[in-house]
């Protein structure tokens, strides 16, 4: 007779903590994940001091089920956190940011909880006055351990789609560069708070023909400042509705950003994000002949499970 295998126990519990929500998992020993929770608890919502008492009532059952340590990403590391991370360095691969965990000394912890820092590097410049420019994530850094987790690569080009989007190159393992574009929120100010949100209906379902037309002309050159004009033209003119001026005005500022890279030499390209974008730029790779592969939360969770195979033999006590 079949015996049912015993549950694993929870080996960790992993939190992604950003600006305006809280998420959490517990993960067992294999990295399966178990539970997930989601609150709207992101550090703007929490008071000075309270980051404990939150933690504790969204998440104290877990930290009091066996879970042998926490690790938390995102926002929780930022100045305004709970305890800050200071950015780990690129060149940066699982070991220095493991080295760089930040732990949390709290007498009401359950467990031993760190931080996980973020990452950054410098652009060079070569202009006068101005040798370089700093720049950095923060909760991106696990999504890309945890791609390269997942899919036992070593080298390749990470995308992160979002308010600011991240372009990531990572080789031998570690991440050697990396560019932020702004994209998602050029995109929310032109098309809720510029003059273009009188004739853009961004409650529109996605028309891939009008992103398409967008890709295209962010492609032919001119830069963002000229083209997005075209939104309202295309309007004024009545060429176009104003459904499909979303997604167009979507692919405008999706194509501006591909069209800033030298794609020539990725081998492999992933994309980390909700499905809605990860689609959308699987999309615009595709009509550039690159396939890409797309992953959601799941590379979080294995970012944060791979990254505790690194902690020292014997974690701080809380």
């Amino acid at each position: 007779m079949a015996t049912t295998p015993s549950p694993q126990p929870t080996a960790l519990l992993a939190l992604d903590w950003g600006t305006s929500s809280l998420r959490g998992a517990r993960i067992d020993t294999t990295g399966r994940v178990m539970d997930e929770r989601a609150f709207p608890r992101g550090i703007l919502t929490v008071p000075a001091g309270g980051f404990a008492e939150v933690f504790d009532a969204c998440f104290g059952d877990w930290a009091r089920d066996g879970a042998q340590a926490c690790l938390i990403s995102g926002m929780a590391g930022s100045k305004q956190g709970w305890v800050e991370a200071p950015y780990c360095a690129c060149p940066a691969g699982f070991a220095d940011v493991a080295a760089e965990l930040r732990w949390v000394q709290d007498a009401r912890l359950h467990l031993p909880t760190a931080i996980v820092p973020g990452l950054s590097c410098e652009h060079r410049c070569d202009v006068p006055g101005l040798a370089s420019v700093p720049d950095v994530m923060r909760g991106e850094e696990v999504q890309i351990l945890g791609a390269m987790h997942l899919g036992g690569w070593r080298e390749g080009l990470c995308i992160l789609p979002g308010t600011h989007s991240k372009w990531a190159w990572i080789r031998d393992g570690r991440v050697t560069s990396f560019r932020s574009y702004m994209t998602g929120e050029f995109y929310a100010l032109l098309s809720q708070q510029s003059l273009l949100a009188r004739t853009i209906d961004t409650q529109a379902a996605f028309d891939a023909d009008a992103f398409g037309l967008g890709l295209a002309r962010a492609g032919q050159g001119g830069g963002l400042l000229h083209n997005a004009f075209s939104a309202r033209t295309l309007s004024l003119f009545a060429r176009m509705d104003a459904g499909p001026l979303a997604s167009y005005l979507s692919g405008l500022v999706i194509g501006e950003e591909l069209h800033a890279q030298d794609l020539q030499a990725a081998a492999r390209v992933t994309v980390i994000g909700s499905p809605s974008l990860t689609a959308r730029y699987a999309l615009a790779f595709d009509r550039l002949g690159i396939t890409t592969h797309r992953m959601g939360a799941e590379a979080s969770w294995a970012g944060l499970h791979a990254l505790s195979h690194h902690l020292p033999h014997r974690t701080p006590s809380p």
